[in-house]
């Protein structure tokens, strides 16, 4: 693995992806296949929008990402930082 991999940037990568996920567009399709693509759309933008919400860090050569699922009632004010 590359000494220069940053957690932090790969993070902001997957907030670009989520953002690019919401701009774009739906294909000129009907039916089933324009549902299907919906759903699609909107599962990417649910992953990649877990990982741009995560805290990295890499110690040892492992990558870890902690994702706080909790609904924001529960969370109380744990937000995530952007400390890796």
């Amino acid at each position: 693995m590359d000494d220069e991999f940053s957690p932090d940037e790969m993070i902001a990568r997957f907030r670009e992806r989520a953002a690019a996920v919401r701009r774009r567009g739906v294909p000129p399709v009907e039916g089933a296949e324009r549902q299907m693509i919906r759903r699609q759309m909107e599962l990417d933008f649910q992953d990649f929008a877990m990982l741009g919400d995560a805290v990295g860090s890499l110690e040892e050569g492992i990558l870890t990402l902690r994702i706080d699922l909790r609904p924001s009632s529960e969370a109380g004010d744990a937000q995530p930082s952007s400390q890796g």
